[in-house]
């Protein structure tokens, strides 16, 4: 079963990515490399102009696969999740995140990335890795860099859920419609006044430019913190606890080491 639909529109200058499991669009090992092998086939359209990511149904994604979070798995998972988001940045397309309903951990991750994010009012996002014991690697690099660290921290450290006003408010998305209709109307006029006229070449170039110190950041820490998970975190008791408590529909028996 594939996960993901692509669509090109625009005359091809636009690739519409669509995250469709059926249910959540939960990043899974199946989804993340599907994601890959469509990103890796984007190196070579020089026309494309702007990638968009949405989730079919009610909500944009509830996250990666908890299973695959297990100390057996981390490694791989990590590995795989975090290659979306170096491939991403290395095309220096122009990216797009349009949000509705749950937009939670790794699912909030993905439109993190994004260069442009835009929400209707069902949205809610978040960063709750930290009530499973564990922590987010590539949100905690960009968070920062795109909301300052106060507001990053916040989300970071106690897992909050937010509202899209909410995280209008924070500076965290571009605009909030009044639903996931009028947002797919209001973004098409969006793309057509503020993408389509320019230059996909030259929109490469912008993007990298203006991502100069982001690229940076997520290059040099997003090994530094697959390091830290693994080799340190998934090396706790109360990390394993906290994964395999919620595979298990209990309450986390915290022990502090």
């Amino acid at each position: 079963m594939q996960k993901i639909k692509v669509e090109f529109l625009y005359d091809n200058s636009v690739a519409r990515i669509i995250l469709d499991d059926g249910k959540g669009n939960v990043l899974d090992d199946i989804m993340m490399n599907e994601l890959i092998v469509t990103l890796d086939s984007f190196k070579t359209m020089n026309n494309l102009k702007l990638i968009s990511f949405e989730g079919a149904g009610k909500h944009f994604s509830f996250g990666a696969s908890v299973e695959e979070h297990t100390k057996e798995n981390a490694l791989k998972m990590l590995t795989t999740f975090h290659t979306i988001f170096l491939t991403l940045i290395d095309l220096h397309i122009p990216t797009m995140a349009k949000i509705s309903g749950q937009c939670l951990g790794g699912g909030l991750e993905l439109p993190l990335v994004c260069n442009f994010l835009f929400a209707d009012k069902t949205a809610k996002l978040g960063q709750p890795e930290i009530i499973l014991g564990v922590f987010a690697p590539p949100a905690s690099i960009m968070l920062p860099l795109k909301i300052g660290n106060a507001k990053a921290e916040e989300l970071l450290i106690t897992g909050k859920v937010i509202s899209a006003e909410e995280a209008k408010n924070l500076g965290l998305l571009n605009e909030v419609f009044e639903d996931k209709a009028t947002m797919e109307a209001e973004l098409d006029t969006w793309i057509q006044n503020n993408i389509l006229p320019k230059s996909a070449l030259s929109l490469k170039y912008a993007t990298k430019a203006a991502r100069a110190s982001f690229d940076y950041f997520m290059h040099k820490n997003i090994p530094a913190f697959t390091e830290m998970f693994v080799s340190e975190l998934m090396e706790t008791e109360d990390a394993n606890e906290g994964i395999n408590s919620f595979l298990e529909k209990r309450k986390p028996i915290w022990k502090n080491k």
